[in-house]
């Protein structure tokens, strides 16, 4: 008997079946899953929706990021109605624990997507974006050669410095030394040698572990605050830095965020709240670039646009340029006797 693959390229699932199509990307290695089927999500503005998806369609978001579709460290969005006609889209970020306020990785890829597989139009060498994020209002510029996104540099929301050298004791380590900076989410910086990890692949077990216990200790002895929006009031991860290992760049970032997730990619909120950090402290001018390093190697880099204040505290406008790939064109299937509708993932 011989296989006949033609039957199964022409193989369509029958109507028990939901279909779910996805175009999948990554940026640096981070995977991007951009949903094309995205539910009926209302709102007045994208933080609404993003308080109507967490509440309704948590189901939607494990049967996409969790096993077996996804896995523990899959990120995606649904492509919403934006604000208001000064953008071109909103954008709802998912992930393993739920909706996050703002995705520099998820933004590069998205801007791929929608201009590579034909949903806005390319205007010459350089394309403007305008997106919708939780966040705020990020401004995307793709550089395209011979038709195709070669890279995308986005304009931040403000991000700014809330605590140099604070100090928390955890549980197991003892005082740890973080600095508490806002990239479009809140993160706590922490020296990997300082708590005796490096920021190579090797030790991710231990910087998912460690990366865990500093954000509970974090998050239990302060209270988290933005100065404008409650919605952005909490801690999403924690940043171990660490040296380069190409002498060229500046350092290296590992990001363990939501429930234990590693960002393959440097971390564009991460990046643009360490611009913050090191414009603070005197080590980056207006104007200045630096190029950061993720767990895998890949690179964004970062440059502090202008200064600026926001909620009556200092702040700088970063940018942060990266790269993404188009990776797969997927139609997710599923039956409704499937003994795992809802997805799950184990560590």
């Amino acid at each position: 008997m011989k296989l006949d693959f033609d039957a199964a390229r022409n193989w369509s699932p029958d109507a028990r079946y939901q279909r779910v199509r996805t175009i999948d990307a990554h940026t640096g290695g981070e995977p991007f899953r951009v949903v094309l089927d995205t539910p009926v999500i209302p709102g007045s503005d994208i933080l609404a929706k993003r308080r109507f998806g967490q509440g309704e369609h948590s189901r939607m978001r494990k049967l996409l990021m969790w096993e077996p579709r996804g896995h523990a460290d899959m990120y995606g969005c649904f492509l919403v109605e934006p604000n208001d006609a000064g953008a071109d889209f909103g954008i709802l970020f998912l992930h393993n624990e739920g909706f996050s306020t703002m995705c520099g990785h998820g933004i590069i890829a998205a801007t791929k997507v929608v201009l590579e597989t034909g949903m806005l139009p390319m205007n010459g060498e350089e394309t403007a974006v305008t997106i919708d994020a939780p966040a705020g209002r990020i401004y995307a510029t793709a550089l395209t050669v011979d038709g195709r996104v070669d890279s995308v540099s986005f304009r931040n929301v403000p991000s700014f410095v809330t605590e140099l050298d604070a100090e928390v004791e955890v549980p197991g380590l003892g005082p740890v030394r973080y600095d508490l900076a806002f990239g479009g989410a809140f993160y706590a910086f922490v020296d990997a040698a300082s708590v005796g990890l490096s920021c190579l692949p090797h030790d991710v077990d231990q910087q998912v572990a460690i990366g865990r216990a500093i954000k509970q200790a974090v998050m239990a002895t302060r209270k988290i605050e933005h100065p404008e929006s409650e919605d952005l009031s909490f801690l999403y991860g924690v940043i171990f830095t660490g040296p380069a290992r190409d002498r060229s760049h500046h350092s290296r970032n590992v990001c363990v965020f939501a429930d234990g997730e590693v960002d393959r990619s440097p971390t564009g909120t991460g990046v643009s709240a360490r611009l913050a950090i090191h414009h603070a402290r005197g080590e980056l001018a207006v104007g200045e670039s630096i190029t950061i390093e993720s767990v895998t190697g890949s690179t964004f880099s970062g440059r502090v646009l202008e200064e600026a204040s926001f909620g009556g505290l200092p702040a700088i406008l970063p940018e942060v340029t990266g790269q993404a790939w188009i990776c797969g064109r997927n139609e997710l299937l599923i039956d409704p006797a499937d003994g795992f509708p809802d997805g799950f993932f184990l560590r």
